[in-house]
């Protein structure tokens, strides 16, 4: 472990280019932690290091702190949204909603839903929050004002609460299971359909 960390933390030569085998162990180690119950106050990168089997000055190399690394890693376990086609406002949705409360990674369904209230009590942790929905939030504003702009949708269209509409059902159905009988399949397509009903031109 000695070998190791002074191996990683010994100064880069210019041009020197970063391990991506390192940055994947930390992402990893973060990751697993918080999986296994550690809380984001209880976090530290003396743990993160440990659990990635690196120094702490490869970590504080590649991120400033704890926010950022928890920042990408979070980012990580989320993936990358999907991007819309742009043909239709309605697919456009459904792919949108789909993605909502969607992870890969099967830590996420330990991880996500301790998040909340931590969330919850701390300013700082809701701005991270804020920065990992912010681009996908994004990408809903702009399929929504593209349907007002080509008349598609209303014209007073209020779109952060479309944007509301849209998300919240899938969003409490994924976390918290809210109706078992509800099929997960189909649902995007349903809540689409239901809120251009209310949102759909006249």
């Amino acid at each position: 472990m000695s070998d190791m960390s002074s191996t990683a933390d010994a100064p880069r030569s210019p041009g020197r280019p970063r391990s991506i085998r390192a940055d994947e162990a930390i992402v990893q180690a973060i990751l697993d932690l918080l999986a296994e119950g550690t809380t984001i106050e209880a976090l530290t990168i003396e743990a993160i290091a440990a659990r990635a089997g690196v120094g702490k000055a490869t970590i504080y190399r590649r991120w400033p702190g704890k926010d950022a690394l928890l920042l990408d890693a979070l980012r990580t376990l989320k993936g990358t949204p999907p991007e819309p086609a742009g043909h239709s406002v309605r697919d456009d949705l459904v792919l949108l909603v789909g993605a909502v409360g969607h992870n890969i990674d099967p830590r996420a369904a330990k991880i996500m839903p301790c998040l909340v209230p931590e969330v919850n009590r701390s300013p700082d942790h809701f701005q991270l929050y804020q920065n990992i929905i912010e681009p996908r939030r994004k990408l809903m504003r702009e399929v929504l004002r593209r349907g007002v702009a080509s008349g598609e949708l209303r014209a007073d269209l209020d779109i952060e609460l479309a944007m509301a509409l849209l998300t919240g059902p899938m969003l409490i159905q994924r976390m918290l299971r809210w109706h078992p009988e509800l099929d997960e399949k189909i649902l995007p397509e349903q809540i689409v359909d239901a809120a251009l009903d209310g949102i759909r031109a006249r």
